[in-house]
């Protein structure tokens, strides 16, 4: 728990929203409930370990990971590098280069989805919250921009309608699931009024929804 507080303290303090789960079953359900950038995970959990858990994240999106372990053995981060790990942390370390390595981390993750995001057509201006694509400006409201900045920073991932609800509506407690669905239906609109024969977000039934990545 010490270590964990002082991993969330050195977070919360470069301005992230971190939040901590002691079991990996823990981990597992919230990352079902929440659309978290990433996650740092402690190799010897109390249940099910650190590398089974990125197995089981991995299986339900590609969510960044950043191994925490006491273990400096050359397999071990071949195993962690191995599953997907985007980097690898032995203690004891430095609370400060473990936020830089989150940053890192994040930084390229966006780089990537920038592209990807460029190739399917669009220019994000997140600073200035404006969209423009194929190169049309598209005239949104708060909510289909909110809606449409959250697909933009994962393109090909898929997002359920609560961790849309979370990222875009958190502070409309009155919306539902079909406000999700009511907005993607809008949005789709304004994209084919400039291609007309496009349409670069898909429906997952029962899963939700993902923009496409080329």
């Amino acid at each position: 728990m010490a270590i964990a507080d002082t991993v969330l303290y050195a977070l919360r303090a470069d301005g992230f929203e971190a939040e901590h789960r002691i079991t990996g079953r823990d981990a597992l359900q919230a990352a079902r409930e929440n659309a978290f950038d990433l996650a740092i995970l402690d190799v010897g959990l109390p249940d099910i370990g650190g590398f089974a858990l990125c197995r089981e994240l991995r299986r339900e999106r590609d969510l960044p990971v950043i191994f925490l372990t006491a273990r400096d053995a050359e397999i071990d981060r071949v195993l962690g590098f191995e599953l997907g790990a985007d980097d690898y942390v032995v203690k004891p370390f430095s609370p400060r280069e473990l936020v830089a390595r989150v940053r890192v981390v994040l930084r390229r993750l966006h780089a990537a989805s920038g592209a990807a995001a460029e190739d399917a057509g669009f220019q994000h201006d997140a600073e200035g919250k404006r969209v423009r694509y194929r190169g049309h400006a598209l005239d949104l409201t708060r909510y289909e921009y909110g809606l449409l900045a959250v697909l933009l920073a994962r393109p090909g991932a898929v997002l359920s309608r609560a961790q849309l609800m979370d990222r875009v509506w958190g502070d409309a407690l009155e919306s539902g699931d079909r406000t999700v669905d009511t907005h993607v239906k809008t949005l789709r609109a304004k994209l084919r009024a400039v291609t007309p024969d496009c349409d670069p977000i898909r429906t997952h039934r029962g899963l939700g929804y993902s923009l496409d990545a080329g």
